[in-house]
């Protein structure tokens, strides 16, 4: 589990994040959904450690991140996986390689075993005997494959997902939804998903939290987002006549 209390964060005299917590639970998607600049990119850059925040707690499992020292900051990234929007894969790499540098990074095993890994890893994501292809050889919905497999290849207990399906037709980012959510449901791990794509959210939305100018306005299932009261939310939700004809039903 990964939990936040009292979270602050301002860029300059812009407060970005106000004061908000939140309970992200163990063995299921929890979707973080919001509009542009609502704050929910700061927010899971403060969870992965690229942001320091102005006060309160981000915790891992009870162990508070922001008070850990630098040795023990990086002990628990290597628990970590992230899987960012644009795939960050590194170019002069190719696939097998991609997946193999976290292992190579933080780890003594030889190269028999990170290489038994990283097969286990694209087998996982349907992608076996493609590990000699160069990223520019890959498709947006193969990228955004290869990115789970390095993401999930130290065998994270935790899964943070920034816009996994930017860019993606909506078929493949179904099966990257689904994807997603198999890892989480077989490893038993906390992931978090930062998106506003609403597909996703009907998808694959487990526990979501609605984050409006910096606060938590409102969370809950799936289910409870068709039929709730919160005029904010449903502006954001039922944007779309999809939606719309959601909510009549």
């Amino acid at each position: 589990m990964i939990e936040i209390k009292n979270i602050n964060k301002s860029f300059g005299e812009n407060n970005v994040l106000k004061n908000i917590s939140f309970k992200f639970e163990k063995g299921k998607t929890n979707l973080i959904i919001g509009e542009s600049g609502s704050g929910k990119t700061t927010l899971l850059r403060i969870l992965i450690g690229l942001h320091d925040i102005d006060n309160g707690e981000v915790l891992y499992d009870g162990r508070d991140f922001t008070k850990l020292n630098t040795k023990d900051k990086r002990k628990l990234r290597q628990e970590i996986g992230v899987l960012f929007q644009r795939g960050a894969l590194y170019d002069y790499m190719n696939v097998e390689e991609n997946i193999m540098f976290p292992l190579t990074m933080f780890t003594d095993q030889s190269h028999e075993e990170k290489l038994h890994r990283v097969n286990d890893c694209l087998k996982r994501v349907n992608l076996e005997n493609n590990n000699k292809l160069s990223t520019n050889e890959l498709s947006g919905g193969m990228v955004k494959r290869v990115s789970i497999a390095r993401a999930i290849v130290m065998q994270p207990k935790y899964l943070l997902c920034d816009e996994p399906n930017s860019g993606l037709d909506p078929k493949t980012a179904i099966i990257i939804d689904n994807l997603i959510q198999e890892i989480t449901l077989e490893s038993n791990i906390t992931t978090i998903v930062n998106t506003h794509d609403m597909n996703s959210v009907m998808e694959i939305g487990e526990v979501i939290a609605y984050i409006n100018n910096g606060e938590i306005c409102w969370s809950g299932s799936k289910e409870q987002l068709i039929n709730n009261n919160n005029t904010q939310l449903n502006d954001f939700v039922f944007a779309s006549k999809l939606f719309r004809r959601l909510k009549k039903i």
